[in-house]
C-alpha cells in the first residue's frame, strides 16, 4: 500500500484522485472479500457429511474467527480512508452489528406484528380495526386488563418496597452478606421454575386427605381446613403476585443497597446530631438521595411485570380468572391459531411499554456518562 502511494505521489489533481479512488476501491473489495471467504465456508460446511459434532464445533470457529476478521479488515479500511472519514465512520463500525440485529429481530417482527393485527385468523383476510374492538371490549380480556393492573401496582410497588427496607435494614446487620445473597438467591430461578415450586407451595388436596402443600400442611396442621389457593377468587391473582414479589424484591435490594452506600455519612450524622430520628433521615435524606434509583427500578420492575406470562401460564394457565395480556396473546397465537387477536394484544403491550421505556431513556440520558 505504501509502495503504491509512494509511485503516484506526484503533485497534481489527477494524481489525488487516483489514490482516493484506490482508497475507495480498498474499502469495497476487501470487505466484500471478506465476506465471500465466510460464505463459501458455511456453504462448504452445509453440504459437507463429516460429523455433526464436528461440523459444528467448525462452524463457531468459522464463525467467530471470521466476524473477528471482518471487523479488523474493515477497521484497517477505515483507517485508510483518512482522519475525516474515519471519525464519521469508525463508531458505526462497532455500533453497526448491534443496530442490524435490533432491527432484524425486533423492528421487522413489530412491523410484521403490526401489519399482522389488522387481518383475521389466517392472516389472508383484511378485518381492520376488528381485532383492536376484541381487545378492549371482550370479557376475558377485560379480566386480563384488570389483572395486569394489579400485578403492576402491588407487584411493582412491593418489590420496591421490600428491597428498600431490606437493603437499609441490611447495613445495620453483621450478617449483611449472607441475608443479601439469600434474599437475591431467587433471581438466579427462571419464572417458570418458580412457578414449579410454588406449585407446590400452594397445593391443595381435598380434606381429610394428606396435603402436600406447604400452606395447606399448616393450615391443617392449626386445626383448618385445607383451602384451593390458586382456584380462590379473587385473592389467586395476589398469590400469584407473590411469587413475581419473591423473585424481584432481590433484585430491587442489591440495586438499592449500592445506591445507598452513595449517600453522605455526614449528612446522616449532621441530621442526627439536629435531633432528627431515624424514620426522619431515611425520608428526607435517605430517599430523596436515591430517587433516580428508585424510579429506574420501578420501571424496570414494571416492564419485567406487563409482559409476564410465565408463572400465570405454569401455575394456572389463565384458568380461575387470573389471566394477563401475555397469557392472552400466547393463547391466541399458538392455541386458537388466531394470529390477527394475537398480533393486537402484542402491540397494545408494545405500545404500555413505551412510556416507560422512553422515561428510562430520558433519565439514562441524562446522567453525565452520557
Amino acid at each position: 500500500m505504501e509502495d503504491f502511494e509512494k509511485a503516484v505521489r506526484p503533485e497534481g489533481f489527477f494524481a489525488n484522485l487516483l489514490l482516493m479512488l484506490w482508497r475507495i476501491l480498498i474499502a469495497v473489495v476487501v470487505p466484500a472479500l471478506g465476506f465471500l471467504v465466510m460464505y463459501i465456508g458455511f456453504r462448504f460446511l452445509r453440504e459437507s457429511e463429516a460429523p455433526a459434532a464436528v461440523i459444528a464445533v467448525v462452524a463457531i470457529i468459522w464463525g467467530v474467527g471470521g466476524v473477528a476478521l471482518l471487523y479488523f479488515l474493515t477497521n484497517w479500511v477505515i483507517t485508510q480512508l483518512g482522519p475525516a472519514w474515519r471519525r464519521r465512520l469508525q463508531p458505526f463500525l462497532f455500533v453497526g452489528p448491534a443496530l442490524v440485529i435490533l432491527g432484524w429481530y425486533l423492528v421487522l417482527p413489530t412491523l410484521r406484528s403490526l401489519y399482522l393485527s389488522f387481518f383475521g385468523p389466517a392472516s389472508n383476510k383484511f378485518a381492520g380495526l376488528v381485532n383492536y374492538v376484541y381487545v378492549f371490549t371482550d370479557r376475558v380480556m377485560l379480566t386480563s386488563f384488570r389483572n395486569n393492573l394489579l400485578w403492576l401496582i402491588v407487584g411493582t410497588g412491593l418489590s420496591v418496597l421490600l428491597g428498600l427496607i431490606i437493603a437499609l435494614m441490611a447495613e445495620r446487620s453483621h450478617l449483611e452478606k449472607l441475608s443479601k445473597a439469600l434474599i437475591f438467591l431467587p433471581l438466579a430461578i427462571s419464572f417458570i421454575g418458580a412457578g414449579v415450586i410454588w406449585k407446590y407451595v400452594y397445593a391443595f388436596k381435598p380434606a381429610g386427605e394428606s396435603q402436600i402443600g406447604i400452606l395447606n400442611a399448616i393450615v391443617v396442621a392449626l386445626g383448618g381446613e385445607p383451602i384451593g389457593w390458586l382456584t380462590f377468587r379473587p385473592w389467586n391473582t395476589l398469590f400469584l403476585i407473590v411469587i413475581l414479589v419473591w423473585m424481584q424484591t432481590g433484585f430491587a435490594m442489591v440495586v438499592l443497597s449500592a445506591a445507598l452506600r452513595g449517600v453522605p455519612t455526614s449528612l446522616k450524622e449532621a441530621a442526627r446530631i439536629d435531633g432528627a430520628t431515624e424514620f426522619r433521615v431515611i425520608l428526607s435524606i435517605v430517599i430523596p438521595y436515591v430517587r433516580g434509583t428508585i424510579i429506574t427500578v420501578g420501571t424496570t420492575i414494571l416492564i419485567i411485570t406487563l409482559k409476564i406470562w410465565d408463572i400465570v401460564y405454569s401455575m394456572t394457565n389463565g384458568l380461575y380468572g387470573t389471566e394477563v395480556l401475555a397469557s392472552q396473546q400466547y393463547k391466541q397465537m399458538f392455541k386458537f391459531l388466531h394470529y390477527g387477536r394475537g398480533s393486537a394484544i402484542a402491540i397494545v403491550l408494545l405500545v404500555a411499554v413505551i412510556p416507560v421505556m422512553w422515561y428510562n431513556l430520558k433519565q439514562f440520558m441524562s446522567q453525565e456518562v452520557f
